[in-house]
Order: structure tokens, then C-alpha cells, then sequence
């Protein structure tokens, strides 16, 4: 299977956001590691590099008010804005997997259940039958009620792929890998050779590169590699991800720490949480080795 997208000649900031789910990542990406509270100001300014005007953030923050994702704090005549605690705990999950990601998965989850054909099934998993259910053995998973079952699959014994593909759609994850990986591919060169890249812009292909990759990676069910094709993209855009996180982050935390305000005054550049973030993100990329991004890789 061979994924393209139809932006490959799209740069990082050439395509409009949609503000609620920007304003998102504006918050997982730099304000949750800093304490959650951010200025109203600041949140309109930053959006407006993405081409996001003041209506329509003042419009989509009162959304994620309403959806109990964030919560209004007024200060004299500034209005300041923290994440719900529910919030803060689904943010928390989404990093892990950005951040400091599980280890691959290898085998599967079977289980007898009795649960209603109707009823929703947690997330990755999907009905086998009407009392089989299966799924990747990941251990952030949801169990299901019901007997539990741990499998792997007999290497020569059929071929899964097809099932997976239908079952957990996964070329729509595909096309979503695939579309990262073409807005974002020329970013590596850039932050390698670019000695005129301002702060600010740091900052925005950061939350840009965020934006893209999260959508694509919260839609991966993760499945163990033989289910999935054989071109899977996913690792590809992993390494694109731990390479432009990290060649941006200097710039765009310096950014951070300089302009942006909570209501105790500027958000701090670095603190001990960011510094786990790269930490991680360093490691990581020191595993590839020394070819571990190139040309090639990102094809």
C-alpha cells in the first residue's frame, strides 16, 4: 500500500487550523509542562500567525469552556485561562504517546464478552462476533468486560493484514501519516541549514509539526508491525517528528519564555518538565544512530 497526500506541495503554515483543535495543541504543546494557565492576549497573538483572527479564538475558547476543557480566570480587566483537571488528564496521555512513546506491540488481546452488539466498544478495539472482540495489547488500552485472553499470532499462519486493514481503517491513518510527512519533510534541511530563523517562527512550525503529527498518531491503533502493510508510515514520521522537535525547540522556547504571559507574569523558557520532554525526545533519536533521518527515509 502506497499512501499519498494531495498536499505535497504544501508548506507547514500554508493551511488554516481549525482554532478549538489548535488552540489544543497550543495548550498540550506549551502551556500544560508550564503550569496550564495562559493569557487570553497571548493565546490571539499566537493564533494569528496561523491565520487565526481574534473572533474566531475568542469564539473557539468559549467552546472549550462550554466542553469543560478549559476554565475562565479573570484578573482585573485580563481574562486568563487554565485547563479543567479532566482536561489536564487527557493531555497528559496524549504527551506520553509524543513524548515518551510505549513499546511497540507485539501480540493481541481476545475477549469473551457479552457486552451488546450496539454498545460502542472502547477505543482499538473491534467485534470479531457478537461475543468476540480483539485488539492490540497495548497498555494504555481500555479493558473490556468479560474474559481476557492474551494471543499472538503463528508466523506462516495466515495473513492478518487484511483484516486490519478494514477493521481499524487503517489507510485513513495512512493518508494522515502521509500528509505530515509531506508538509513537514523539508524541515529538518531548513533547521540544518537556515541561520535566519527567527524565534517566532520556531515556535509556530513547532506547533505546527504538534498539530500534524498528534492528529495522526492518536488515530494509530497501534497495532502489532506484521498486521500492518508493508510501507507503513508511521515510523517515518516518528523520526520527522523527534528530529524537527528537537532542532526547534531552542528558538521556540526562548520565544516562549520571552513573550508569552500567565497571571503570574512570563512563562518560564525552560523548567524541569520541557527539559523530560527533550530528554526523552534525545534519547530516543540517539537510538537510530547516525542514519537514522535521511532522504531516504522519509520517502
Amino acid at each position: 500500500m502506497t499512501v499519498r497526500s494531495e498536499v505535497s506541495q504544501a508548506t507547514p503554515l500554508a493551511e488554516v487550523p481549525r482554532a478549538p483543535a489548535f488552540i489544543v495543541t497550543l495548550y498540550g504543546d506549551v502551556v500544560e509542562p508550564r503550569g496550564g494557565v495562559l493569557w487570553i492576549g497571548t493565546v490571539i497573538e499566537c493564533c494569528a500567525r496561523h491565520g487565526l483572527n481574534e473572533t474566531l479564538v475568542r469564539t473557539a475558547v468559549s467552546r472549550l469552556v462550554a466542553s469543560g476543557n478549559l476554565e475562565g480566570v479573570r484578573i482585573g480587566r485580563k481574562s486568563y485561562y487554565r485547563l479543567s483537571e479532566r482536561a489536564r488528564a487527557e493531555f497528559r496521555e496524549a504527551a506520553r504517546l509524543l513524548f515518551q512513546p510505549p513499546p511497540a506491540t507485539e501480540d493481541w488481546l481476545f475477549c469473551l464478552t457479552e457486552v451488546a452488539r450496539e454498545q460502542e466498544l472502547p477505543a482499538a478495539w473491534i467485534r470479531l462476533s457478537p461475543t468476540v472482540a480483539l485488539a492490540p495489547n497495548r497498555e494504555d488500552l481500555a479493558p473490556m468486560e468479560g474474559v481476557i485472553m492474551r494471543a499472538k499470532q503463528l508466523e506462516g499462519y495466515g495473513d492478518l493484514r487484511s483484516l486490519a486493514r478494514e477493521k481499524w481503517r487503517l489507510d485513513e491513518v495512512a493518508s494522515a501519516y502521509a500528509a505530515f510527512l509531506d508538509r513537514h519533510r523539508g524541515l529538518p534541511a531548513r533547521i540544518a541549514t537556515d541561520s535566519t530563523l527567527l524565534a517566532e517562527e520556531a515556535l509556530a512550525l513547532r506547533l505546527r509539526l504538534v498539530h500534524d503529527y498528534r492528529h495522526a498518531a492518536l488515530a494509530d491503533p497501534r497495532l502489532p508491525r506484521a498486521a500492518c502493510p508493508a510501507d507503513w508510515p508511521a515510523d517515518r514520521a516518528r523520526r520527522l517528528f523527534v528530529t524537527g522537535y528537537l532542532g526547534l525547540s531552542g528558538l521556540a522556547d526562548s520565544y516562549v519564555g520571552d513573550h508569552f504571559l500567565n497571571d503570574d507574569g512570563p512563562l518560564p523558557a525552560a523548567n524541569p518538565e520541557t527539559q523530560r520532554r527533550l530528554f526523552r525526545l534525545e534519547r530516543e533519536a540517539a537510538d537510530w544512530g547516525p542514519d537514522g533521518l535521511t532522504d531516504e527515509t522519509l520517502q
